[in-house]
């Protein structure tokens, strides 16, 4: 009797992937899903500005995505289209929100919005480095928040993601130029404000009181004794 062997849905390419999630593979889905997830998320949250409600957004995204995916004609990647469910959703979300929240109410409950994982901030074994780039991710986040939704989706495709301006153009439906200039935009605004809070940053930077201190006049002292 032949050994049956369980698809590898992870390793089979895009086009057929797809065909079996139209087909109603649910495990194909699951795959297209696993690739997808971190940028989805990333463009959900960029609109959302709130974990959470992030999370939302992209689960009703697939829902509705899987339920619709028959009609996918294949003109643009699997990815682009996912996003632009992913923006109408987030987009959504944001007009029934503004309908029944103040926007003063909206500003303090993000205030205890996560993080985003931005490049090159993992985690390691010392617990002041990691206490030091969780300040940096909240000073950044805070600063990608702030900027206007347009320049804001562009930053988080082409410096987080890293995806080049025409991808990026396709996935956001934008003309390559239109990128390039809300990229350079969104650059010159993070510059100013960046600028602006890590100049009352630096006033604290090397601090030499408290335990330092004690323990280098301890040092001097024994030694002029």
């Amino acid at each position: 009797m032949r050994a049956v062997h369980a698809l590898d849905y992870a390793g089979l390419p895009e086009a057929d992937l797809v065909a079996k999630a139209k087909a109603g593979d649910r495990e194909a889905f699951r795959a297209i899903m696993t690739r997808c997830n971190q940028r989805l998320f990333r463009i959900a949250r960029a609109v959302v500005r709130d974990e959470a409600e992030a999370e939302d957004v992209l689960q009703e995204a697939y829902v509705r995505a899987f339920a619709a995916i028959a009609g996918f004609r294949g003109e643009a990647g699997i990815a682009t289209w996912l996003t632009r469910i992913v923006l109408n959703e987030a987009h959504g979300r944001l007009r029934r929100r503004r309908t029944m929240v103040e926007l003063d109410e909206l500003e303090t409950a993000q205030t205890g919005a996560q993080v985003l994982d931005f490049p090159g901030m993992a985690r390691s074994d010392d617990p002041e480095a990691d206490a030091a780039r969780a300040q940096i991710r909240r000073i950044l986040e805070r600063a990608v928040d702030a900027l206007p939704e347009p320049f804001r989706l562009v930053f988080i495709l082409r410096e987080i993601e890293e995806l080049s301006a025409e991808e990026t153009a396709r996935h956001l439906d934008l003309k390559v130029e239109t990128v390039k200039t809300r990229l350079h935009r969104a650059r010159r605004r993070l510059r100013e404000t960046l600028d602006a809070q890590l100049a009352d940053v630096m006033v604290g930077a090397y601090p030499f009181l408290g335990a330092r201190c004690e323990r280098i006049t301890q040092a001097v002292l024994r030694r002029l004794s």
